[in-house]
């Protein structure tokens, strides 16, 4: 169809090339982002890793072409087995000795156990974490799983500079960790196949405990699959567990020792949004726990990240969120829809590998002003007793249950914890953006209906400004045939009508489980404009100070903002939403981050500089000063008091041009979800009758919310994800006591909040940022 409109290329920025991403952090590991990297790298294309053509075997002729896919399966090189003699090795470890001990052993029965005895229960807990690889049956399954994504998948793309790195750092003879997001359950299948066919040894999946039956449990550690003994989740501090811990840290110090990789799922499956698992930092704990104990000099951490069109677990399930215990034939049932469905196409990268010595040496996370819990900072600031304190960093309180498998002291858990966090930021930094991303974020903008032809401008738009924030896009083409294309994997989304001008509506459909999945993809775009959407929800919460003061909403054009109240406003924000949600690096204090956020605005043009004269109004509505040192100006020695003074009384308006105002709107909505989530928490605490357990507490929230939705159509704040991390965030903020009673996690509603009119002020302090 010819819409007469001049938009058919998708330009690259700049016209020349893509962004090459996933680059270390050049302050935490310089060495690292020169040592892995070569210019080079970065044009040397991408390829298709499920194309398997005779080209990809030994052998030519008819029949080779006929039986590539099996023969080239059968010339991967697996990875090697763990030694022989593993039971001893585990047994004669310090760990594992002070754990069979008298003194280390809890239960006064089994002190007086013999050797053998022992063996016999280290091998039992043994079965329960590893089982012996299976050649044929990992050369079948691969087999078959390559079957399977030529037929689910248009492409499984991953970029040869980012695997050439890789190989590199496989020649420096040190185990590789790989560190992953999650946006499917069966991303433990696609990864070892993917590094599989390209030459890297298959690494060793760490999965969850709870999330498989016993008999896929089963197969998936005859395929490389390592587990937590079962049980220790429920009794993670027990004396009776003291030999299970051991012998896992054992386990991995073993296992790098033997150069073999491991790959760990940093992220929630299917959260919504970026969350930190609480069994990939335990993974990662143990990890850490080897190179501490002085058992491995080094270990390379290989972000990883995935990017679907659509996974599979939208066409398996087509609600909020997959079962939490998945079978055999469920994963298979799950293969065969999506195989008839079609997902699209799958981008994988490869972050640059950074090496955990240096990352330790560099010590950048010590770098942190003295930390305060959220609550000291906030709550002067939200009940109006006096001015915050904006000179500290917070504490990230984790959740409880995620406790270390292994004793960690208090700077080994500050190191877990950026480490974390870095490697999360790296991994979704990284990440590609799909064209089903794009057309759901501008789907669940125009809800009542859009052109096609203006979808294809907004469409480019959209792609030049992740392109000139130095992401990356996952596909290519005219911009006809990607909307086409795009609007195809919608189809149970989204209504199509034919108009008689030649032009084509597209109307989302209000259906709930449309309305999730629009807002599900749209999320992807989180990332790569957070740090903007913070600044415009600031801008918008000193807008919304000053509006009842002005005769109409057209006069805040002409207002002008002033540098300092703006920066205020964007460190109460980023103070108040966790850390992994906003993607803050280690190195990076809260100031830093919030003056980039301006930074950023004034670059895209949201923000303009303005003189002040004497005849406009300041928006200055606060009575306090502001920090006369910021943490983020104090790095920088080369700038002089006259520019410190200049840049706290620079002034900007907002840019009233329609493209401005639409991205304005469009920043603002991106924090919209989690934000109106947190506002509804505080509101359904009127309704609950205190104390409860978290669990119980958390359920009738969530089903609150998804009450709420069916009114007015907001089901993107109805996620169990987002309404964790509420819960998450006023446990924070002082709302809640936590007492542990009967090993349940029962929330007390605190003195303070226990009036309805501290409740009232803090649902205002949230709604001001909400657009």
């Amino acid at each position: 169809m010819d819409l007469g409109v001049n938009l058919e290329i998708v330009r690259p920025f700049l016209g020349k090339y893509r962004s090459f991403v996933g680059r270390c952090c050049q302050k935490c590991t310089p060495k690292s982002w020169g040592f892995f990297f070569h210019k080079p790298l970065a044009s040397m294309g991408f390829c298709n890793v499920i194309k398997i053509t005779e080209e990809n075997t030994r052998y030519r002729g008819w029949l080779v072409r006929r039986l590539c896919h099996f023969l080239t399966v059968c010339d991967w090189r697996l990875s090697a087995e763990m030694p022989p003699n593993l039971q001893e090795r585990l047994f004669l470890t310090q760990r594992v000795q002070e754990a069979v001990s008298p003194k280390g052993s809890g239960d006064a029965a089994r002190t007086n156990l013999s050797a053998e005895e022992w063996m016999k229960e280290i091998q039992r807990i043994l079965c329960q974490i590893q089982a012996c690889l299976s050649p044929f049956l990992l050369r079948f399954c691969h087999w078959v799983l390559l079957k399977f994504l030529t037929r689910m998948f248009l492409k499984v793309i991953v970029h040869k500079g980012q695997l050439e790195m890789v190989h590199r750092a496989g020649e420096a003879n040190t185990p590789m960790v790989f560190l992953s997001t999650h946006k499917s359950h069966l991303d433990g299948l696609w990864l070892p196949f993917l590094l599989a066919s390209q030459g890297v040894a298959i690494p060793r999946v760490a999965w969850e405990n709870n999330t498989f039956t016993p008999s896929y449990r089963a197969l998936l550690a005859l395929l490389g699959g390592v587990f937590l003994p079962q049980g220790m989740g429920q009794r993670w501090d027990g004396e009776e567990d003291a030999l299970s811990r051991a012998v896992v840290a054992s386990y991995i110090e073993e296992l790098l020792l033997s150069k073999q990789s491991l790959l760990i799922f940093l992220e929630e499956v299917f959260s919504g949004s970026q969350q930190l698992s609480l069994s990939g930092r335990a993974w990662l704990s143990l990890v850490l726990n080897a190179y501490y104990a002085g058992t491995i000099p080094d270990v390379l951490i290989v972000p990883v990240s995935i990017s679907y069109e659509k996974a599979p677990d939208f066409i398996h399930r087509g609600k909020e969120s997959p079962s939490q215990t998945l079978g055999l034939w469920t994963t298979v049932w799950t293969l065969c829809r999506a195989a008839c469905w079609g997902l699209g196409c799958v981008r994988i990268d490869l972050a640059q590998p950074f090496s955990l010595q240096e990352f330790v040496t560099n010590r950048c996370f010590r770098q942190n002003s003295s930390r305060k819990q959220l609550k000291e900072l906030l709550l002067p600031e939200i009940l109006g007793s006096c001015s915050s304190i904006l000179d500290c960093e917070k504490v990230e309180c984790w959740p409880t249950s995620s406790q270390d498998i292994v004793a960690l002291t208090v700077e080994e858990q500050v190191l877990l914890d950026n480490l974390s966090l870095h490697a999360l930021n790296a991994g979704i930094s990284c990440s590609a953006i799909m064209a089903v991303h794009i057309l759901s974020a501008l789907l669940h903008k125009h809800q009542e209906g859009v052109f096609l032809s203006r979808l294809m401008q907004d469409f480019v738009w959209i792609t030049d400004e992740i392109l000139m924030r130095n992401c990356d896009v996952g596909f290519s083409g005219r911009v006809r045939d990607v909307l086409c294309h795009g609007l195809s994997l919608l189809r149970e989304c989204i209504t199509l009508f034919r108009l008689s001008l030649g032009d084509v509506l597209v109307v989302p459909k209000k259906t709930e489980a449309a309305i999730r999945e629009l807002s599900q993809h749209s999320m992807a775009l989180l990332p790569v404009f957070i740090q903007e959407a913070v600044g415009a929800c600031s801008i918008n919460a000193l807008l919304m100070e000053v509006l009842p003061y002005l005769g109409s909403p057209e006069q805040l054009g002409n207002f002008v903002l002033a540098h300092e109240e703006l920066h205020n406003k964007s460190v109460l924000l980023v103070q108040l939403l966790p850390k992994d949600f906003l993607l803050r690096q280690p190195c990076q204090s809260v100031h830093y981050y919030c003056q980039h956020a301006l930074d950023k605005l004034v670059e895209c043009g949201l923000l303009v500089a303005e003189e002040v004269h004497s005849d406009h109004f300041v928006c200055d509505t606060a009575q306090k000063g502001f920090a006369e040192k910021f943490l983020w100006k104090a790095t920088e020695d080369f700038v002089d008091n006259d520019s410190r003074d200049e840049t706290e009384k620079q002034c900007f308006k907002v840019n009233q041009s329609e493209s401005c105002s639409n991205l304005f709107v469009f920043l603002c909505g991106l924090l919209g979800p989690l934000l109106k989530t947190l506002e509804r928490a505080i509101v359904f605490l009127q309704e609950v009758d205190f104390p409860q357990p978290e669990s119980l507490f958390l359920e009738e929230l969530h089903q609150a919310l998804a009450r709420l939705a069916r009114e007015d159509g907001s089901f993107e704040c109805a996620n169990k994800a987002l309404t964790a991390t509420a819960i998450r965030i006023c446990k924070e903020l002082g709302v809640f006591k936590e007492v542990m009673e009967e090993k349940k996690l029962i929330l007390h509603l605190s003195e303070t909040f226990t009036a309805q009119e501290n409740q009232k002020k803090l649902e205002k302090f949230i709604h001001q940022f909400i657009y």
